[in-house]
């Protein structure tokens, strides 16, 4: 449940806070006083596009705030999303979000005091919240949102359903498209395949080694030098030890380490702290000797061999020879090799494949038009109990005569697409959802976009959402003018119905309706203050009589007329009976 919204810096609103309750939440206001911010502040909280013409201009940024209160299976869903994420939910089971736009068009999101990236909070807001608007509307009018509500209504088991179909629609597809291709484009297959045996031939012949470049470019400089690192290494052992070629009688350094040791060890009676000294003295020429040994031994390995460097040298030529043709170095040579060697598999076009191919293909055709069929007599029984439903909704949207039909019909095949038997498969299967409206009796069955007008399409779709909301889904709805083009008997009906619905959800209406209204548990009003060099909203909540001036405000445009008060009086009393049959 959505506990408090903070809205700062969005269109009219400088900056207000609107605390809501549990159960239906209206928000009223003049036109133009800025209702529809505060939908746009839900949409941009929950993950909305952000749309820098909305930012004020002073400060620059808007700022949109939401306490959201964890609870039932979908809040501790929300709470492992959250913690998964590295976000924290504070003890009493709430989480703060925030989303921040800049007037430069730059977005921050917030969740439990961490950065997020917006699509954090797009995830919260699809488990949590259901906004339904004009556009809800225009968009219930698509045929695959159609089938889409249809699915949902017909359950979770219905919804595995469509899934097991989708995967092995998405197998059989693959397997079609892959088959077509190797058919379709044999020839370009076979001339890419001898291109790449061809390369693979000249890199076997060579048969690089990983690292061998760097190997062999060590060696030849060791090869090419052999000589000026000859004359080193034994300058350095002659240094060191002694005994390979002196030439004089100078002291190697073994010698005076020797006599630097002795010489300490000779006076340690006297100061025992040269006693360790000549004991590191003795650690450095144990050290002096290894190196002395190791030179030595480095000597035995020089050899300056023509007929060695010249095999290096014809080595390295092939080796560059592959890297001129197929990659940068050794490795890409070889990594190219790999790739090849998949892309030959892939491009197999022999009969037997092709024959092994044609096999499964038809084996997942089979499997595919199974599921279809399920899904289709699934969605034949769903769309007779999801019609019925419906339809006593609007009986009691004042339109007692209307009927909500659910067409289940064939799909029609799309250019180029294959099919199964005489099915039409697509990716949801084989089935085209319409929504027909009967308006009355003896009216022809028509299309939602054709037999219903801008009011009834409005009570259809509550009707529609009233239905869904005994199904499940997110806790927290929210309506913003569904109720335009209606009023009279059929305006209290849809006050009835959200008022249904807030029993079990959290419901945030945005109405100008006053028998709408009257059924709320708290009531909220968008101000707009004119009195300042700068147009500005706030929100407050009314209650009691200042809730009777406004409802006689939506009524007559009267809020000091006695009589229109009056009237306001008695829609709440109407309300206030029917909500305490809750």
């Amino acid at each position: 449940m959505l506990e408090e919204l903070r809205i700062t810096g969005l269109g009219v609103i400088d900056d207000t806070t609107l605390r809501l309750t549990a159960g239906m939440n209206v928000i009223t206001g003049e036109t133009g006083a800025g209702k529809t911010m505060v939908v746009t502040g839900l949409g941009l909280l929950f993950g909305g596009r952000a749309d820098a013409g909305r930012v004020r201009s002073d400060p620059g940024r808007a700022v949109v705030e939401g306490r959201l209160r964890l609870g039932g299976k979908l809040g501790d869903e929300v709470r492992t999303r959250i913690t998964d994420a590295g976000a924290e939910v504070d003890e009493d089971g709430s989480v703060l979000l925030s989303r921040t736009v800049t007037i430069e068009g730059r977005s921050r999101a917030h969740v439990g005091g961490r950065s997020m990236p917006v699509a954090m909070l797009t995830d919260i807001g699809e488990r949590v919240l259901a906004v339904h608007g004009q556009s809800d509307q225009l968009r219930l009018l698509r045929p695959a949102e159609q089938r889409g509500a249809l699915d949902r209504f017909a359950g979770p088991e219905h919804e595995k359903l469509l899934e097991t179909y989708r995967e092995a629609y998405g197998r059989w597809r693959a397997v079609v498209d892959d088959l077509a291709d190797r058919r379709r484009n044999a020839r370009d297959r076979a001339q890419e395949a001898d291109l790449l045996k061809l390369g693979l031939d000249e890199i076997s012949r060579v048969d690089p080694q990983p690292g061998e470049d760097e190997e062999l470019r060590a060696e030849v400089q060791r090869l090419e030098h052999a000589e000026g690192l000859r004359v080193a290494a034994t300058i350095a052992a002659q240094a060191l030890a002694g005994g390979v070629e002196v030439s004089d009688e100078t002291p190697d350094a073994t010698q005076l380490l020797g006599t630097a040791r002795r010489t300490l060890e000779a006076q340690t009676e006297l100061d025992a702290s040269l006693g360790e000294l000549a004991g590191r003295i003795e650690e450095a020429a144990t050290l002096v000797g290894d190196v002395a040994s190791e030179l030595s031994t480095y000597l035995g390995t020089l050899d300056a061999d023509p007929a060695r460097l010249e095999q290096i040298y014809e080595r390295r030529a092939a080796l560059r020879s592959l890297t001129r043709k197929y990659a940068d170095d050794v490795e890409g040579v070889i990594a190219w090799a790999d790739n090849a060697r998949t892309r030959l598999a892939q491009l197999d076009n022999s009969d037997e494949l092709l024959e092994e191919l044609d096999k499964e293909r038809q084996r997942l055709a089979t499997q595919v038009g199974e599921l279809a069929e399920r899904l289709t007599a699934a969605r034949l029984e769903a769309s007779g109990r999801f019609s019925e439903a419906v339809s006593v909704e609007l009986a009691g949207l004042a339109m007692p005569h209307a009927r909500v039909e659910v067409a289940v019909l064939p799909r029609s095949a799309g250019k180029d697409e294959p099919s199964v038997g005489d099915l039409a498969v697509g990716p949801d299967g084989a089935d085209e959802i319409e929504l027909r409206l009967l308006a009355h009796p003896g009216a022809p069955s028509l299309p939602l976009q054709k037999g219903a007008s801008g009011g009834e399409l409005s009570r259809v779709m509550l009707a529609i959402e009233v239905v869904f909301a005994g199904a499940g889904g997110p806790e927290t709805l929210v309506f913003d003018e569904v109720d335009s083009g209606v009023g009279g008997t059929a305006a209290v009906e849809i006050g009835r119905r959200l008022a249904r619905l807030a029993r079990t959800h959290q419901v945030l209406v945005v109405t100008h309706l006053p028998q709408v209204a009257a059924f709320a548990d708290r009531h909220l009003v968008v101000a707009k203050d004119t009195g300042g060099a700068i147009t500005t909203s706030g929100v407050r909540i009314v209650e009691e009589t200042e809730r009777a001036r406004e409802l006689a405000r939506m009524l007559a445009g009267l809020p000091d007329s006695d009589l229109g008060i009056a009237h306001a009086e008695e829609l709440l009393s109407v309300a206030g009976r029917e909500k305490s049959g809750r």
